[in-house]
C-alpha cells in the first residue's frame, strides 16, 4: 500500500490489530492461571505477579518508545519492538519457574508496547481531537475481539495442549502483526532529527508534556480510572474461578460478557459525541464508575452479592470505563502535534504504571474475599473523579 492510496478504514483496521496485541497478551492466559500454578509448582497469586510484571514492562516501554517514534518515524521502532515481543514469547514457552516467566513477561511487554503507543501516536497524526475520540472508540470495538475470543481460546489451549501452547499462539500473533505493519501500515509522519535522544533532553520533553495542565488533568484522571480495569483483570481469575468456583470455560464466557459492556459503551460514545463534548462524557463516565464502585463495596461489605449481582455491577463498571477512557486520551493528546509520540507514550506510561500498582495490590492481597478488591475499585474511581474536577478548575483559570 502506498502512502498516497491508503484510506482511513484500512488504517483503522491496521491500527486496531496493533492495539489488540497487548490485550490478547493479557486476556489469553488468564484462564490458565490454575494450570500454570500447578505446572510451575507455585500458587495462583504468584502467577498473578507475571501479570503485574507485564504491566510494569508496558509502563517502562512506553517512555522508551515515545522519543524514538518522534525521532525515527513510526515504523522502525515498531518493528524492533515486535521482534523483541516475538523472542520473549518464545522465552515464556520454555520457562521452568515462575520467576523466569515473570522475567520474560516483562520483556514481552517492553517489546509489545511499541504496537500500542505507535497506534495512539498515529491516531493523533491523522485525526482531529474530535475525530480521535471516535477513532479510539472504534479501536476499542476491534479490541473487543480480545476479551470475546482470547479467554475462551486460552482455556481450550491450556486444557488440551498445555499452558505453553498459549505463548506459542502469542508468538504467531506477534509475527502476524509484524507482517501487517511491514506491508500495510502507511505513515505520513517523517522522521524528525530535531528530537534529541539525549537522556536529559528526553526528560525535559516529558516534563514539558506533564506540565501542560490539559495533559495532566485529563491523562491522570483517565489513567487512575483505567487502573480499576487492570485491578479487575488481575482479580478476575480469583473472583470467578477461586471464589465462585466456575470452570475455565465458564470463566471465558463471563469474561466475554463483561467485556461487551466496555465495547458497547465505547460505541455508544461515538453517537454521544455528536451531541455532547468530550469533557461532559468523560465526567459522566468517571461519575458512573464511582457509583458502581460504591455499590460494589457496600454490597460486598454486607455479604449481599452473589455471582449474578457481582456480574451486573462489574458489567456497569466496565461500561463506564468505555465512556471515560477514549475521551480522556483524546483530550490529553489534543495540545500536541510535533511530539505526539512522546505524549502518547506518557499517557500509556501513566495508564500502565498505575495499572501495575493496582494489579500488584491485588496480587499481594492473597485473599479469598472480594471486599479488598471492591475497595480498590472504589478508591481508584473516587480519586480519578477528584483529579478531573480539580484539573478542570485549573484549566479554567488559564
Amino acid at each position: 500500500m502506498s502512502e498516497k492510496t491508503f484510506n482511513k478504514t484500512s488504517l483503522i483496521l491496521v491500527l486496531g490489530s496493533l492495539t489488540a496485541l497487548g490485550p490478547f497478551s493479557i486476556d489469553m492466559y488468564l484462564p490458565a492461571f490454575p494450570k500454570m500454578a500447578e505446572g510451575l509448582g507455585t500458587t495462583v497469586p504468584q502467577v498473578t505477579m507475571s501479570l503485574s510484571s507485564y504491566f510494569i514492562g508496558l509502563a517502562a516501554g512506553q517512555l522508551f518508545y515515545g522519543p524514538f517514534l518522534d525521532r525515527f518515524g513510526r515504523k522502525l521502532p515498531l518493528y524492533v519492538g515486535l521482534i523483541i515481543y516475538i523472542l520473549a514469547s518464545i522465552g515464556c514457552v520454555f520457562s521452568k519457574t515462575v520467576e523466569s516467566l515473570i522475567f520474560f513477561r516483562f520483556v514481552q511487554a517492553v517489546g509489545g508496547c511499541a504496537a500500542g503507543v505507535t497506534a495512539m501516536a498515529m491516531v493523533r497524526d491523522y485525526f482531529t481531537p474530535k475525530e480521535s475520540a471516535k477513532v479510539l472508540s472504534l479501536l476499542i470495538l476491534i479490541l473487543g475481539l480480545s476479551p470475546l475470543l482470547a479467554p475462551t481460546v486460552g482455556g481450550l489451549l491450556a486444557t488440551h495442549l498445555g499452558w505453553q501452547s498459549l505463548f506459542w499462539a502469542l508468538t504467531g500473533l506477534g509475527a502476524f502483526v509484524l507482517s501487517l505493519a511491514i506491508f500495510f501500515l502507511p505513515s505520513l509522519y517523517m522522521p524528525n532529527k530535531e528530537h534529541s535522544l539525549h537522556p536529559l533532553m528526553i526528560v525535559k520533553n516529558y516534563w514539558a508534556i506533564l506540565k501542560n495542565p490539559r495533559f495532566y488533568a485529563y491523562a491522570l484522571a483517565g489513567a487512575i480510572g483505567f487502573s480499576g480495569m487492570f485491578a479487575y483483570l488481575a482479580a478476575s481469575p480469583t473472583i470467578f474461578m477461586e471464589i465462585f468456583k466456575v470452570s475455565e470455560q465458564t470463566y471465558g464466557v463471563i469474561f466475554a460478557v463483561l467485556a461487551s459492556g466496555l465495547i458497547g459503551a465505547s460505541q455508544v460514545n461515538v453517537l454521544l459525541l455528536k451531541r455532547f463534548k468530550n469533557e461532559t462524557i468523560l465526567r459522566g463516565g468517571l461519575t458512573g464508575m464511582l457509583i458502581m464502585g460504591a455499590i460494589f463495596f457496600l454490597g460486598t461489605s454486607y455479604g449481599a452479592f452473589g455471582l449474578t449481582s457481582t456480574l451486573v455491577v462489574l458489567f456497569l463498571y466496565l461500561s463506564c470505563v468505555g465512556f471515560s477512557n477514549p475521551n480522556a486520551a483524546a483530550l490529553a493528546l489534543a495540545p500536541f502535534a510535533k511530539n505526539a509520540g512522546s505524549a502518547a507514550a506518557m499517557i500509556g506510561f501513566l495508564q500502565m504504571a498505575l495499572g501495575a500498582i493496582a494489579s500488584v495490590l491485588i496480587g499481594l492481597i492473597k485473599s479469598q474475599d472480594i471486599l479488598p478488591i471492591a475497595a480498590v475499585f472504589l478508591g481508584t474511581s473516587a480519586v480519578s473523579l477528584l483529579v478531573l474536577i480539580l484539573g478542570v478548575k485549573r484549566i479554567a483559570k488559564l
